[in-house]
């Protein structure tokens, strides 16, 4: 009877370092489990934030794709009426190339995807060099337009007031428009504030013509960046109110032509503005009126002022 107490005694030390040992093994076991769900848990998120990124970029370079296309089409529309503008058959061929090789472009664009980062690259830099294409041809109209309207309102006032000077300005006129049409306009050099007094004996500015022994013709070659440095040879052609020009300079080339001039002076040109005064000695008897004066450089009639000098 005695005997049952001693032999459950041992079992239940068993039991208790069983117990033990299952706790020793289980929460580290649980631990373990719960750095894997954590881990597992925290790369599904990290791998849906990067899927949410990848979409915003592919969101991205859609719009940017798409942006381009526009300004591809816009750029091919701009050519069309660009070429409505202007009646030159040698630009307008130049013009529906450039329009062609846009579209060609653009083709190329709209089949590539938007996530060919290396042909959307390229395409874009083919965008800035058809933009900066465009850019000069429309420098080029504009210069050109403006320059017909010059010529044309500058021929409307002269005309009725010197018939046979106004054939000959219209004559050069017309030859001037076609040798445009060849040349870069936007090289071309400008003669901006052209000015003409009468010099007394003394060297000083005078309003009376009798009291001249001398024209002063100033003017200034206007700031052009793109056009050539340089020396360049500035002649001066001043008209009288009879229709002739007053002579002694010489004669210079313009147009296919030998043209006579007042005189001529050699300026070192740099692109920036520069300051140009020339002296007509007066060696005959001037009528006072309205004299015209012409300034040409390169081949070019770069300016031109009517100026009334009294008696």
């Amino acid at each position: 009877m005695h005997d049952a107490p001693e032999t459950s005694i041992p079992w239940r030390s068993i039991q208790h370092k069983l117990e033990e040992m299952n706790k020793k093994i289980l929460i580290p076991l649980i631990a373990v489990l719960a750095i894997l769900v954590a881990g597992i848990v925290w790369l599904y998120l990290n791998l849906d934030e990067q899927k949410k990124q990848n979409q915003e970029m592919v969101q991205l370079a859609e719009l940017d794709k798409k942006e381009m296309e526009n300004e591809y089409q816009q750029f091919a529309n701009q050519y069309s009426e660009m070429k409505t503008q202007i009646n030159n058959d040698s630009i307008v061929a130049q013009l529906t190339q450039e329009q062609e090789r846009t579209r060609r472009l653009l083709k190329e664009l709209q089949e590539t995807k938007s996530t060919d980062a290396r042909e959307i690259t390229r395409l874009k830099k083919e965008l800035a060099t058809v933009r900066a294409v465009l850019r000069s041809y429309v420098i080029e109209i504009d210069s050109l337009n403006r320059l017909n309207q010059n010529l044309t309102a500058e021929n409307s006032r002269i005309r009725g007031q010197y018939e046979e000077a106004n054939k000959q300005i219209a004559g050069l006129a017309t030859e001037k428009q076609s040798l445009s049409e060849k040349v870069a306009i936007a090289a071309q050099l400008d003669a901006i504030g052209i000015r003409m007094t009468g010099m007394d004996k003394r060297n000083k500015p005078t309003t009376k013509l009798r009291k001249s022994k001398a024209l002063q013709v100033s003017f200034a070659l206007a700031k052009n960046v793109t056009a050539a440095s340089g020396m360049k040879t500035v002649y001066v052609r001043i008209d009288s109110p009879t229709g002739s020009v007053l002579g002694g300079g010489g004669t210079f080339s313009y147009e296919n032509r030998s043209l006579e001039c007042s005189m001529k002076r050699n300026v070192e040109y740099g692109g920036n503005e520069t300051p140009v005064t020339l002296y007509y000695s007066i060696n005959q008897a001037l009528q006072a009126g309205t004299y015209t004066v012409s300034v040409f450089a390169d081949g070019n009639m770069i300016g031109s002022k009517s100026i009334v000098l009294e008696d």
